[in-house]
């Protein structure tokens, strides 16, 4: 029997997406092994959506995070492990 509030990897995927403080408790609280394609992609999208203040091409890299966002949360959803374009071969979770 597992203890706590463990989630599945299912919802530990969809968490991760949803906001930083999401991603905090899909690390924390959630199926780490099952779900960390989509833990590692979220928090991918998240940090790389920081280049977003750059001026200028900030705003084209903005929509672009939204698209990878929005792609990954999909993903997370059908529980699929698909890559977003460009960044999704990064891998910060080992």
């Amino acid at each position: 029997m597992k203890g706590g509030c463990e989630m599945d990897s299912k919802t530990t995927g969809i968490v991760a997406y949803l906001t930083w403080i999401g991603l905090l408790i899909a690390i924390l609280a959630g199926d780490k092994e099952g779900a960390k394609f989509h833990v590692n992609q979220a928090l991918v999208i998240w940090l790389f959506s920081l280049l977003s203040i750059i001026p200028c091409i900030g705003w084209i890299w903005a929509i672009f995070m939204f698209v990878c966002w929005i792609m990954g949360f999909i993903a997370a959803i059908n529980q699929e492990e698909k890559e977003v374009p460009l960044i999704g071969k990064i891998r910060i979770l080992k």
